[in-house]
Order: structure tokens, then C-alpha cells, then sequence
């Protein structure tokens, strides 16, 4: 029997700070000695880990969105027939994502380009469902607006939630998340 405490691993030590240094300095503003540096091993020493740079930003962005899609679907069938509760949850689940994450909002941002074809795809491929299970829950919650309505809303939000690497210092965690909770409500609200 394994037991895993909650310590990150090397690999998710080595990817949080590629998506920190990325995020910062651009995917190619940053080499491998330097990610190597960030979590104490030499940059030839991350070959143990990953085959390259490439690799890492593909676990980056792939890994959010399949991770993204499954807290949803999660969430969603926790709070199966109530659709005001799958929204609240999908809400925070994603706000959750925004501020935890901010990094990989930048990444995604600006090096989704930068991937391969097949992972690019992949990502898009995962966003659409994700996109698409908002979708269900929002046309359940308020039937006005037609399909392409309520996917223009969920986008909507999500720029607004993903907002969050532009927000400068000041108001805590908790201000924050209250305000993009109240603000994501409101935002779905005008559907009615």
C-alpha cells in the first residue's frame, strides 16, 4: 500500500515553476538551467524528467484542461438535478482555477501557438467540452437564450474569471473570490 502525502513531486515541481518562469519571461525567454535552477537540479538534470521544454509546456496546457474538464464533470454530477448548484459549483471550481493558477492563464495565453498540432488540438478539444458542459447547465438554469446565446455568455465569463493574472495586489483571496463569484452570478443573470 502506497501512501501519498500532499508534497508536491519533482515533475510537479519542475512544471509549476516552467509555468511560473513562462509565464513571466516567455516560453523561450527561459531555459532549461534555469527551470533546473528553480527546483534545485541542474537544467541536463530535467531530461529525467521531460525529453525537453517542448514536453513541459504540453503537460502544462493539455494537463489544466483535462484537469479543468474533469473537476466540471465532477462537480457537475455531485450537484446532479439541481442546476443552480452545478453552476455555483462550476463557478468556483473555475475561480478556484484562476487565482491557484494564474500562471497557466498567462501560458495559455500567449504559447498555445507554440504547442504541436496534436497537442494543440487536444487542448481545444478539451476546452470545447468543458465550454459545452457550461453550456448544458446555464440553458437548464435560464431556457431565453438560445444555444449560441448562452455560449457567448460562458465565454464571457470565463474571460471575465480569467481576468485574474491582471489584477494587481490589494484585496485578498477572499475579497476576490466574492467578487467574482457575485460578478459570474451576474453576468448569468442577465440571461433571464
Amino acid at each position: 500500500m502506497s501512501t501519498r502525502t500532499d508534497a508536491p513531486t519533482r515533475r510537479e515541481q519542475i512544471l509549476k515553476e516552467a509555468a511560473r518562469l513562462f509565464a513571466e519571461r516567455g516560453f523561450h525567454g527561459v531555459g532549461v538551467d534555469e527551470i533546473g535552477a528553480a527546483v534545485g537540479i541542474s537544467g541536463p538534470g530535467l531530461y529525467r524528467h521531460f525529453p525537453g521544454k517542448d514536453a513541459m509546456l504540453a503537460e502544462l496546457l493539455v494537463g489544466i484542461s483535462e484537469r479543468l474538464l474533469d473537476g466540471g464533470r465532477r462537480r457537475a454530477e455531485e450537484a446532479a438535478g439541481d442546476p443552480r448548484a452545478v453552476l455555483a459549483s462550476l463557478i468556483d471550481g473555475h475561480i478556484d482555477f484562476a487565482l491557484d493558477d494564474r500562471p497557466l492563464i498567462t501560458l495559455h495565453d500567449r504559447e498555445l501557438d507554440r504547442l504541436r498540432d496534436a497537442d494543440r488540438k487536444r487542448v481545444r478539444q478539451l476546452q470545447r467540452q468543458y465550454v459545452e458542459l457550461w453550456v448544458v447547465v446555464v440553458r437548464e438554469l435560464y431556457p431565453v437564450p438560445t444555444e449560441a446565446e448562452a455560449r457567448a455568455a460562458v465565454h464571457a465569463v470565463f474571460g471575465l474569471l480569467n481576468s485574474t493574472p491582471h489584477l494587481g495586489p490589494g484585496a485578498g483571496r477572499t475579497v476576490t473570490e466574492g467578487v467574482l463569484q457575485r460578478l459570474a452570478h451576474g453576468a448569468f443573470g442577465a440571461l433571464a
